[in-house]
């Protein structure tokens, strides 16, 4: 890579704090034109994250998918297998490019990760089978299934890492579900370790979502209009991330933790989701300058890893030593009336639900493409 060079720009710095950059971003457009392979290359990005989102844009597009929509058309196929035959073999070829950076990490990055069908999102069987499906069709060792971290989630999470498969937990919005998920990793790693699986081959991370913490509590904050209530905006994500890497650092100090990594095992790295600003008046960088901290991942969207590029501003750990901080923001905001456990709820019933849609209108666009291609085939 050519990031030895001498020059120091934000995102080397950034991944000099040790925060691995992760692209939140796949199309075939980008694999194909050897933009993905540039950004590894140039742009410090070591992983790559999807979710039903970016894929129903990306096909949606219908850049580089013609050909292969056209033998899917021919041979029948439902659009169900046509979309995860599209997707699989999107994240197939992303983890191809990544794979220097995974052998060179250990494992620990060149990571791309593919989601479940958000639809199973309640359904702890079916997530598990799905997880395998997707393992097995993926067929790469840096391949990372995401499950969602729903009360149905939390027992597949188990499940799937305790068969060996690494894991990235999605839609994370409450610190007391995030303990939940560390809770379900460790317990996964002892079933695994009970089954005589490598401990050293599963790696997993616990996607914190961030600025849609912001987005919905400096709304209730407007509401409530006082110059108090005013001067809190911008403040609740960043306190409810800071806490959640406390308590990742408790937990994984804890002797459950610590046993497991004398037999091998990773830590489950907190990654930073959801970082693209939703507020103009914030600056674009706010929500990777500010959470920069040693073992995390910050997946971005290429509109923030350019912006970073530009004009980040990374001045060491800004995380650890913002705990009471965080604890006294969060409480001013509850002070007035504003619930955490109703907005963290609802944000986890809204992303789910985002997911549901976007995977319903990828389906929709797929089975209209599919219908053109056999209409011109006739």
């Amino acid at each position: 890579m050519s990031n030895a060079d001498s020059t120091v720009t934000p995102l080397k710095s950034l991944a000099g704090e040790g925060v691995s950059i992760w692209l939140d971003d796949l199309s075939r457009k980008r694999i194909e034109s050897g933009n993905l392979a540039d950004l590894i290359e140039n742009s410090h990005v070591v992983g790559v994250t999807t979710n039903p989102s970016i894929f129903q844009a990306a096909i949606g597009s219908g850049e580089g998918y013609e050909e292969q929509l056209a033998d899917l058309a021919t041979r029948g196929v439902t659009v169900d297998e046509a979309v995860r035959m599209m997707t699989t073999a999107d994240v197939r070829a992303a983890a191809d490019i990544l794979r220097p950076v995974y052998d060179a990490t250990q494992g620990r990055d060149g990571r791309v990760s593919i989601e479940v069908d958000p639809r199973l999102a309640h359904r702890t069987e079916a997530t598990v089978a799905e997880a395998k499906q997707l393992s097995w069709l993926v067929d790469r060792p840096n391949v990372m299934i995401k499950i969602p971290a729903t009360k149905a989630g939390l027992p597949a999470i188990t499940e799937v890492i305790g068969l060996g498969i690494s894991v990235n937990v999605t839609l994370i919005f409450s610190l007391e579900r995030y303990r939940a998920v560390m809770d379900a990793y460790l317990a996964g790693l002892e079933k695994a370790q009970a089954a005589g699986i490598d401990l050293a081959g599963i790696h997993s991370v616990a996607s914190f979502f961030v600025s849609r913490v912001d987005a919905e509590i400096d709304k209730r904050l407007d509401q409530v209009g006082t110059d108090e209530a005013k001067s809190l905006k911008g403040r609740a994500a960043l306190a409810n991330a800071r806490l959640a890497y406390e308590a990742y650092e408790e937990v994984f100090a804890s002797e459950r933790a610590t046993k497991l990594e004398t037999a091998g095992a990773n830590k489950q790295r907190p990654l930073w989701a959801s970082t693209g600003v939703k507020d103009p008046a914030y600056k674009d960088t706010l929500y990777v300058d500010e959470l920069v901290a040693p073992g995390t991942v910050n997946t971005m969207p290429e509109g923030t890893l350019q912006a970073t590029a530009d004009h980040g501003e990374i001045t060491g750990d800004t995380v650890t030593g913002g705990y009471e901080q965080a604890r006294a923001d969060l409480k001013a905001v509850d002070a007035l009336g504003i619930s955490y456990d109703e907005v963290v709820q609802q944000l986890e019933d809204e992303g789910v639900a985002k997911f549901d849609v976007a995977w319903n209108d990828l389906l929709g666009t797929v089975a209209n493409r599919l219908a053109g291609k056999e209409a011109q085939a006739k």
